[in-house]
């Protein structure tokens, strides 16, 4: 099937369409439904009653948008109707929910009137925390946004208008700087004066551009001073009429620093870009066919041609996406009465700031491991960069209350914090080891430190401030990928091959000579990282180390046994994953060590994985698991995690419950535990689980992952004498990241 079959099917499936509405709190018991509506309901209704204000207290509004069209100005498809503009709209409540959590109503009004659509919207003011219009031809958009937000005391956004103003303008920002121009001299042709191009450049003109080195075209050509004065344009494209001579796009184009197309595919010709001034900035914005193709317009010149277009099969797409769920975030976060001047240059420069960074490795996946880094080809964030959330998003609350329209004030650190909860319960439970982490940065070795991955994972973990990285491997190496990837960033490299590791051959030699390495092997292995890693970390010139990128986990993990060990109070070491649900957390071990573990193992592994989910704020609740439920089956297998449930109940040093052995969902279910398992030494459902052998360790935590849609945190080496973490080949650089802020949080137990 081609595309628009597929689309049809894809809305056709039941459910009809793309959103529905789900509920918020229990509704599972006759209590819940009490509490829910009558007559519980009467208890909120009367609070906000007495105080209005607290309707953002005990109802959704703060969080619900209403996205209000009429169908006028549909997409690319013009006047459609009401009914046939419902898909894009609810397409447009998926992208708020998908990108920012903020829930829609979509509202298709029958109407073509500016009076109706405003009397209409303003009566339903009370039950939207922000309004967001979308797709109502020009001029009437124009007169409705301003009436709203003249009668309105929650945010109005217009987004055909500003959204590809904001985006676009953030663009706009990088491509001059990548040019070696300044904002105030660029001289800007618009092909296009309908509401986007107008609010385009108005916004152009907030970010420093000089409105007189604007030059605005409509289908007649140049908007000029005579043809305003003439009356043949509307008091909106008068706004930006030249003094300039009359004439066409070609003629306006000739001697241009920048061209902006909101207009129709195909009108600019590569002469025209050949015309324009050094090092010309291409916006061709038309869809689905912008202005002048991409590839045609970078081959018209020799120099560099930075251009963007509204597609995603090229780079720099201009995707509103980018900007109307984070300012709408923000702007409801902090109850802001309106979204002005201030908030919107304050996302697009957050913006423009946010394309400077290092790209994450799921970004880069997701658009098929295209080179993603600040240059012409990417001047703007990708609309999938999850980052946007915690970078525009507090950029646009904090201009909302430094402006004075915000109700309501925020402390910005805890705001971004709670931004990053609404990614994923993973987030919100790095954020407390990486909090820890960044209060007492340790001596961090990485000892692959010549990969690209931890080149860039060291980059970030001093960019916030997590660890001092000492990077081991070839230093032109490590240099050149510095260089190549752009990295404001001067390492701490140690290069075996330069470097004098002799007397760190001397103590590897020392700590194995009796274990079958002569002083030659000794001097021989020291030059690789995993060996010389682990000898800086146990004679204390380092704190902690991470490796494994590049090896197998068994190779990987060896030196460091080796010269390591296991700390004093154990004799086995374990790979514990942490997997992160809606509401829920559970440690999982062990799923990379131990193949076959007895009793004695088990409940070792046990006590060093709680102490680990302590380091998350985590009080541990632990369960043994096998196959039977406290001796309903009884075998050798069975008879391990019950006697290893035993051992750690015996111990007056556990000061955690801990029970087995049980089956999983019997761990997991508090209504198994407390009702038919009353006498179980757990009253909640456990946060620690210990398998029964690495088999089923392993299988579970994948299962979980994959089927349950957990975020998984791991392995992490429970049991050694000095931290040491052994990570997953082919993991990204926020797994490196994340990993490194668990290793510094136990050098500072340590």
């Amino acid at each position: 099937m081609g595309l628009d079959e597929d689309a049809l099917e894809y809305h056709r499936e039941k459910p009809p369409g793309k959103i529905e509405i789900a509920t918020t709190k229990p509704t599972n018991t006759q209590r819940d439904l009490s509490l829910a509506y009558s007559p519980g309901v009467a208890a909120p209704c009367r609070a906000i009653e007495t105080r209005t204000e607290d309707v953002f207290e005990y109802t959704a509004k703060g969080n619900l948008v209403a996205v209000v069209s009429d169908g006028s100005a549909t997409l690319g498809l013009g006047d459609i109707g009401p009914e046939a503009c419902k898909p894009v709209m609810e397409g447009k409540g998926v992208l708020f929910k998908r990108f920012a959590d903020i829930d829609v109503f979509d509202l298709e009004l029958d109407t073509d009137d500016p009076d109706g659509m405003v009397g209409a919207v303003s009566a339903m003011e009370p039950t939207f925390g922000g309004i967001n219009l979308e797709d109502i031809k020009a001029p009437e958009c124009f007169e409705v946004e301003r009436r709203l937000r003249e009668q309105l005391d929650i945010p109005v956004f217009h987004d055909d208008q500003h959204g590809t103003a904001i985006i676009s303008g953030a663009a706009l920002i990088n491509a001059a700087e990548l040019a070696g121009k300044d904002l105030d001299e660029l001289e800007i042709v618009f092909s296009g004066a309908g509401a986007s191009a107008i609010a385009s450049a108005r916004f152009y003109v907030s970010l420093g551009v000089d409105r007189e080195n604007v030059t605005m075209c409509d289908s007649s050509g140049i908007i000029t001073q005579a043809r305003a004065e003439a009356g043949e344009v509307n008091e909106f494209k008068a706004e930006f009429a030249s003094d300039r001579p009359e004439g066409d796009l070609a003629d306006a184009m000739d001697g241009a620093d920048v061209f902006v197309g909101l207009s129709v595919g195909g009108i600019v010709s590569p002469e025209m870009v050949r015309s324009m001034a050094s090092n010309p900035i291409i916006f061709a914005m038309a869809n689905p066919d912008p202005e002048i193709d991409y590839d045609e317009a970078k081959a018209a010149r020799e120099d560099t041609v930075i251009m963007a277009t509204d597609r995603s099969d090229y780079p720099n797409q201009v995707n509103n996406v980018l900007g109307f769920p984070f300012i709408f975030r923000g702007a409801l976060d902090v109850r802001a009465t309106e979204i002005n001047e201030d908030m919107k240059v304050a996302a697009a420069r957050a913006l423009a700031s946010l394309a400077r960074q290092d790209v994450p490795d799921a970004v880069v996946k997701a658009y098929g491991d295209q080179p993603l880094q600040f240059g012409p080809e990417y001047i703007i964030p990708k609309p999938l960069d999850p980052r946007v959330l915690f970078e525009v998003t507090p950029a646009v609350a904090e201009a909302a209350i430094d402006s004075g329209c915000a109700r309501k004030d925020l402390d910005l650190d805890r705001y971004v914090e709670a931004l990053e909860a609404r990614l994923g319960k993973s987030r919100e439970m790095m954020r407390v080891v990486l909090n820890k982490a960044k209060s007492d940065p340790k001596r961090l070795v990485l000892a692959e430190g010549d990969d690209e991955k931890m080149i860039r994972a060291a980059y970030q973990i001093v960019d916030q401030g997590i660890a001092r990285p000492l990077l081991l491997g070839d230093r032109d190496r490590i240099t050149a990928i510095v260089d190549t990837l752009g990295l404001s960033f001067d390492p701490d490299i140690l290069d075996p091959d330069e470097a004098d590791v002799e007397r760190y051959a001397d103590r590897l030699y020392e700590l194995r000579q009796r274990k079958g390495i002569t002083r030659r092997e000794a001097a021989d292995r020291i030059r690789n990282g995993n060996y010389l890693g682990s000898v800086l970390v146990e004679m204390g010139e380092a704190d902690a180390m991470l490796t494994g990128l590049t090896h197998h986990y068994p190779s990987a993990l060896r030196p460091p046994l080796q010269v390591i060990g296991t700390a004093d109070d154990a004799d086995y070491v374990a790979g514990v994953y942490m997997l992160t649900f809606k509401n829920q957390v559970v440690f999982c071990a062990d799923t990379t060590v131990n193949t076959d573990p007895d009793a004695d193992v088990m409940a070792e592994v046990t006590r060093h994985t709680a102490d680990l989910a302590r380091e998350f704020n985590v009080d541990p609740r632990a369960a043994i698991l096998s196959y039977s439920n406290f001796g309903s089956v009884d075998t050798a297998g069975t008879r391990k995690p019950r006697r290893a449930a035993e051992i750690l109940r015996e111990d007056p040093a556990v000061d955690f419950p801990v029970d087995g052995e049980m089956q999983a969902d019997t761990a997991l279910v508090e209504d198994i535990l407390t009702d038919t398992y009353e006498f179980s030494e757990l009253d909640d459902p456990a946060n620690v689980l210990v398998f029964p052998n690495l088999e089923a360790g392993n299988i579970g935590y994948k299962l979980l992952q994959r089927l349950g849609g957990a975020g998984a945190i791991g392995p992490m080496l429970v049991g050694m004498d000095a931290p040491v973490h052994v990570i997953q080949r082919g993991d990204e650089v926020k797994d490196i990241v994340n990993l490194a802020s668990v290793a510094v949080v136990d050098a500072q137990e340590e």
